[in-house]
């Protein structure tokens, strides 16, 4: 949390409770608080009048306030642990009287679950669109994807409840804004939910998304656009939008209106829309870089303009604007970071007439982020790409090896924009395998001259099937082997590149022979560097005194190691204190207070502020962490896995496949045929919550 946000919920619970807000000398004295300057630091002119005047009065006032005693040490813990009360108290509101916990009712309408975070005016927004909906007697369950909780049984129970109505919702209604729109919770939700529609083969249950001051032009990251792209997106800007959404939304389960919006598809099967968009392509952005000499204030703030041709290889010098991470890092990012020596191998591996690259990591560790930067290479070369991702493909696809070809090769056609034409090379003379193998002979690879290079991502969703397995995957190695026969085919199979991205090791049995993941250049990511995470850390403008940078990479590493995610969350959060007093001594400056806000507060207390709580659910991981925990919960064999790791003080060794799951988790490190825990920040947070599940 902020001084900002601390500020402005101090001084409306001040109001509520006296009528009166806090005047300008006391606001001065709460914000020299937060960030902990001395009295003489806060008003140098009379230090000893605001100790024992103005502070003293204000402690008393917040103490009244607050319901317990506040002083100046103690006032930053009495107001998180108030706001959190507030919260729980607004999320129980919404539970009584909107949530039927016990069981569904048959006959009362339809069944919405509305996701939103505890934040305003989501949560208004929340409250009246459920009573609305109820009033038009429908039930509801409304979840507070951010909500935290005392006690473990309390978060088990919480999970356990989503689970039972995300079963049972008719309809999901997201508020989405800058909170759920990089939720981790959020992408569990909607990746739930597909699972449940493939499952039944319908519509429902049908997604509503809802922009809540989020315009449609803020573009949304990788996952969530491929989850809701192809729904309409409508919007809320101020209170006057919601009677007119709550009437359409109520007409729209009436069944008075089209359900959801869903785009049509087009005779032919074609969909207006590709919900996979092309994350190879580039785009223009305008970055508001800070010199790298100096933290400076926003008069000295540089603008850069980083075009679709910026050399990949060279990324922006520090340091650029603080950018939330949200799955793929974009072209453009000032803060991707080059994987040394990789990703030089790749570029130049990608020119290589038939060439199949494997990269492999562990969840969020940058694998989807490499692949779009080796099909933007690839494109700028002008070879046709596409990128592909597993994961979102139907469960209807996975039925059997035709199912799985035929979508296969209608997605690379759409995304080719070519016309399907799948029936002309399908024939039941000849396997599936066979039929495929002719389409692209036929049809794909001789349409134009130029090379073609898939990007075959999530590709672990084929080994939960083995029986296609086997033969989808020997498919791939017998194209890439054609193309070094040197007979009259080869040149046609050399136009054909392979990158294929997975997280865990190949726990499937494949014939040694058949086997596309022991040929081509295999590529592992590993976690940052320490010289990686300084050199992150100064590009969000933490540039200061060599000894600060290296203090800050030493304990954030302690924690989190080098994980690419969670190491640039961190740094985000920093960047953006940082930032924050940026603004206010801008806003003090231009009053005539040159004064009052002291330099940039020391790396040290800043990071020791975050990391305090990172390990629970109310920190800046605690999203991430509650979605791990969703999921081993799901999956108890998992959770009871992972427990007996924590649980030892050394290797554990596991069942094979087992091991390989919790690994693409990212939940722990490989060595050999025993598995330790990954980081501090899970050891911490797991070791008791798993005695829960």
């Amino acid at each position: 949390m902020n001084f900002q946000e601390a500020l402005e919920f101090i001084d409306n619970s001040v109001y509520t409770k006296t009528g009166k807000h806090l005047n300008d000398l006391e606001r001065r004295v709460f914000i020299g608080t937060w960030q902990g300057q001395t009295y003489e630091q806060i008003y140098p002119l009379n230090p000893e009048y605001v100790e024992k005047d103005v502070g003293y009065k204000l402690w008393q006032k917040l103490s009244n306030v607050l319901g317990e005693k506040v002083t100046k040490k103690k006032v930053r813990g009495a107001i998180e642990r108030a706001i959190s009360r507030h919260q729980l108290r607004e999320t129980e509101l919404l539970e009584r009287h909107f949530q039927n916990e016990a069981a569904i009712v048959p006959d009362r309408g339809r069944r919405v679950f509305i996701s939103y975070y505890s934040q305003e005016p989501d949560l208004s927004l929340a409250l009246e669109l459920a009573e609305g909906i109820k009033a038009a007697g429908h039930q509801v369950f409304a979840a507070n994807i951010g909500a935290v909780y005392s006690d473990r049984e309390s978060a088990k129970d919480w999970l356990a409840r989503v689970d039972f109505q995300l079963e049972n919702c008719e309809y999901f209604l997201l508020l989405l804004s800058g909170q759920t729109a990089v939720s981790e919770i959020v992408i569990e939700e909607l990746r739930r939910l597909k699972e449940l529609r493939d499952r039944r083969q319908n519509s429902h249950p049908i997604v509503l998304p809802l922009r809540v001051n989020y315009p449609t032009s803020i573009p949304l990251n990788h996952d969530l656009r491929n989850y809701i792209s192809d729904t309409r997106q409508r919007e809320w800007k101020s209170p006057d939008d919601t009677a007119v959404l709550l009437q359409e939304i109520n007409e729209m389960l009436s069944e008075k209106v089209s359900e959801a919006g869903q785009i049509k598809e087009q005779p032919g099967g074609a969909a207006q829309t590709d919900a996979e968009e092309d994350i190879s392509v580039g785009f223009t952005v305008n970055l508001k870089l800070r010199s790298p000499e100096n933290y400076l204030p926003k008069s000295a703030v540089r603008t850069v303009t980083i075009s679709r041709t910026l050399p990949l290889s060279n990324p922006p010098s520090p340091a650029a604007e603080p950018e939330l991470p949200q799955g793929q890092v974009r072209l453009d990012s000032a803060f991707y970071v080059d994987r040394v020596p990789w990703e030089t191998q790749c570029y130049k591996e990608i020119l290589q007439p038939g060439t199949l690259i494997r990269i492999k990591a562990p969840r969020q560790m940058g694998k989807t982020s490499l692949m779009a930067r080796i099909l933007y290479q690839a494109k700028e070369k002008g070879y046709r790409t596409v990128p592909l991702s597993f994961q979102h493909a139907d469960a209807a696809s996975f039925a059997n090896l035709d199912e799985l070809l035929r979508w296969f090769c209608t997605k690379i056609a759409r995304k080719l924009r070519l016309p399907h034409q799948i029936d002309d090379y399908w024939t039941d003379t000849y396997g599936s395998k066979d039929n495929c193998t002719a389409y692209f002979e036929d049809f794909l690879l001789p349409e134009n001259d130029a090379p073609l290079v898939l990007g075959l991502d999530e590709v672990d969703r084929v080994f939960q099937h083995p029986k296609i397995a086997d033969d989808f995957f020997g498919l791939l190695r017998a194209w890439y082997e054609e193309a070094g026969y040197g007979d009259s085919d080869s040149e046609l199979w050399a136009k054909l590149r392979l990158v294929v991205v997975h997280s865990t090791e190949v726990y499937i049995p494949l014939n040694v022979n058949q086997s596309p993941f022991n040929v081509g250049l295999p590529i592992e990511l590993s976690e940052f560097s320490a010289e990686q995470v300084a050199d992150l850390a100064r590009r969000h403008g933490l540039n200061w005194k060599m000894n600060a940078v290296e203090r800050l990479v030493e304990k954030l590493m302690k924690i989190v190691g080098g994980h690419p995610y969670l190491v640039r969350v961190a740094l985000y959060h920093i960047a953006r204190q940082i930032a924050d007093k940026d603004s206010l001594r801008d806003s003090f400056a231009a009053r005539g207070i040159s004064d009052s806000v002291p330099e940039p507060q020391d790396l040290d207390r800043s990071l020791d502020e975050l990391l305090e709580l990172a390990p629970t659910e109310a920190g800046i991981y605690g999203d991430h962490l509650r979605r791990h925990l969703w999921h081993l919960q799901e999956h108890p064999e998992l959770g009871a896995a992972f427990s007996m790791v924590l649980a030892a003080n050394e290797p554990v060794e596991l069942e094979s496949l087992l091991a390989f799951k919790l690994h693409s988790l990212g939940l722990v490190q490989l060595r050999g045929n025993e598995v330790t825990a990954r980081f501090e920040l899970y050891r911490q947070y797991f070791s008791d919550r798993l005695k829960y599940i």
